[in-house]
């Protein structure tokens, strides 16, 4: 339990710097610039995933006491009925989880799986108790298990993943005990819930969330709240913003991982956190002419890289190795336009996109998307979100939350929101007002591509 100062000083690691190493050979300091990439400066939102991953983890111990004596006959009895083959997921009514979830969706390169490894990282996974409260306690706890979702949406691949790395941490075999080759993956769940109550699983970590395809999951979703409801695993979802629309069509997870963990991660805006994130690395340079942080620098990293702090540190990086390797020993202008053209090829058409501000260029690249909920708050103080109108969700809504609806749609109706230049309603609104058509409206404004460029060419 830390206060925001500790916290900082726990994530923070700086790269070894002294400006002696500026006199040395070329060919050395361009090995020792690779120390950036192990620089990690903390940030308000890692703050907020810290608090998050914490609250997660102690919350979900509460019911699982492993001195108490009710959770303790619900452990035999579990096990016991899992031996046995008599274990019903559908139908426990002994137990009642505090465990939750909690999710990062995020531009690739914003450090999302850095961070959650760092955070974790200040917490011991295995913890081999002795005893407590002068009262012997052996017992062997494992605090935190990160798995990566597997591509094919495979659950079984999900399943044997845990068993391995189980195994593989804590030195135990009970890949070789449960697995088989038939073992079906209705028959692993309960033996992976067993496992994680022998063990005392903190935190469930499943990253690279977007890998799910649209026929896995369902089945995949119905796996994980299983896993919370039955056994008391947290679970913390990471992926891209591709991975938004899951949440979003699968209430049961949505409803989890709303007010107790939602972290939705965009770039840097030009603004103070990008200022301070870029201030905060400027001081490493192994050029041996240092130069000096200025607006025109700030302006250009910025346009350069959208505030993707993963693209700032290789824009640093290669900027000082160009400026090396050419003995110009300082970083210009035109050595970071070089470093660009030179090295972010690849990313000319994302970061173009990012660049326009045009939703519907952006949209293109699934993991750049901009995740914007729009929000109405009405005096009864209840949020409801704009992705609740779309047709066929009202069933899914309560009469009260329903009727909350309707009032966010008059309001719409009546343009009451003051919204965003970009922002594709505005467009409507104004076109509607005008009396132009819509379609021209969108056309003009770059939301419908026009397609006469391809007019004989026979494609």
């Amino acid at each position: 339990m830390l206060d925001k100062k500790e916290i900082i000083k726990n994530l923070t690691i700086l790269p070894s710097f002294d400006e002696a190493e500026r006199d040395l050979e070329g060919g050395i300091r361009l090995h020792i610039i690779q120390r950036l990439y192990k620089l990690f400066q903390p940030l308000p939102i890692h703050i907020d995933i810290w608090n998050m991953v914490i609250s997660l983890m102690y919350q979900g111990y509460i019911a699982r006491n492993p001195l108490d004596k009710n959770y303790k006959r619900f452990i035999h009895d579990t096990g016991k009925q899992i031996i046995n083959r008599t274990y019903d997921l559908n139908n426990r009514t002994d137990f009642r989880t505090t465990a939750s979830s909690g999710v990062i969706i995020g531009f690739s390169g914003m450090g999302k799986t850095t961070t959650i490894n760092r955070i974790l990282g200040c917490i011991p996974q295995v913890i081999a108790h002795n005893s407590y409260q002068n009262h012997h306690f052996n017992h062997i706890q494992l605090t935190h298990l990160t798995l990566q979702t597997p591509h094919n949406s495979s659950l079984k691949a999900l399943s044997l993943q845990f068993f391995m790395k189980v195994d593989e941490i804590l030195g135990t075999n009970n890949y070789k005990k449960y697995v088989s080759r038939n073992l079906s993956v209705d028959a692993m769940l309960p033996l992976m819930g067993m496992v994680a109550h022998n063990i005392g699983l903190g935190l469930l970590v499943i990253d690279e969330i977007q890998h799910l395809q649209n026929r896995g999951v369902n089945q995949m979703m119905n796996y994980f709240v299983t896993l919370m409801n039955s056994f008391g695993v947290p679970v913390v979802f990471i992926g891209t913003p591709a991975s938004y629309s899951l949440f979003q069509n699968e209430f049961r997870i949505a409803r989890r991982v709303t007010g107790n963990g939602e972290i939705l991660w965009n770039n840097m805006d030009n603004r103070d956190t990008f200022r301070f994130f870029i201030q905060s690395i400027w001081k490493y340079q192994w050029n041996r002419n240092f130069t000096s942080l200025n607006e025109e620098i700030i302006q250009l990293f910025y346009e350069e890289t959208q505030g993707i702090s993963d693209l700032v540190i290789k824009l640093f990086v290669n900027a000082q190795r160009l400026s090396i390797s050419s003995e110009r020993e300082e970083l210009t202008l035109d050595v970071i336009k070089k470093t660009v053209k030179e090295n972010f090829k690849l990313m000319k058409p994302m970061l173009d996109a990012l660049r326009s501000g045009n939703p519907y260029r952006i949209n293109q690249y699934e993991d750049l998307r901009k995740n914007e909920v729009f929000k109405v708050k009405e005096q009864s103080g209840l949020d409801i979100e704009s992705k609740l109108i779309r047709k066929g969700e009202e069933s899914k809504v309560s009469p009260q939350d329903a009727l909350e609806v309707q009032r966010f749609q008059r309001a719409v109706n009546k343009k009451k929101f003051n919204l965003a230049v970009d922002d594709i309603r505005r467009s409507f609104f104004e076109g509607k007002s005008k009396g132009v058509p819509i379609y021209q409206i969108l056309k003009d404004e770059g939301f419908i591509d026009d397609m006469n460029m391809w007019e004989g060419t026979g494609i």
